[in-house]
């Protein structure tokens, strides 16, 4: 079973959020990177852009294939891990540490109730469904 750690939130698209105040930082679970394997480029927006819950916010293109990111909440891009682009093996290697993804300034910190918890995600993921 691929480590889903319990005090982050998922989505059924297999992205994280980590709530740190009005900020939730973002990434891709364990699971997601396996199926995806070595990952080779990742396309980020810039600090400022705009994101929509559950709308694309970039691309993570690995061996395997083409795979778009989408945001568990909306708001602002506030950081964005500028490691990725020469490093974006960071998000086979640590994707719930130094392959973080984007620091998001939340714009309804409630979007954060219709994520799933670390137990729904199992689920999601025990069942097979990609």
């Amino acid at each position: 079973m691929a480590n889903v750690p319990t005090e982050l939130k998922y989505t059924r698209e297999h992205e994280w959020a980590k709530v740190e105040g009005d900020r939730a930082r973002i990434g891709i679970t364990a699971f997601a990177q396996e199926q995806l394997g070595d990952v080779v480029f990742v396309e980020l927006p810039k600090v400022g852009a705009k994101v929509t819950a559950l709308k694309t916010f970039g691309v993570v293109e690995s061996v395997k294939a083409v795979s778009d990111l989408f945001a568990p909440v909306s708001g602002e891009v506030a950081e964005v891990n500028e490691a990725l682009p020469k490093n974006p093996e960071l998000v086979n290697s640590d994707p719930y540490g130094k392959g973080w993804m984007l620091v998001i300034r939340m714009s309804n910190p409630k979007d954060v109730d219709g994520l799933m918890s670390a137990a729904d995600y199992q689920k999601l993921t025990a069942d097979g469904a990609h």
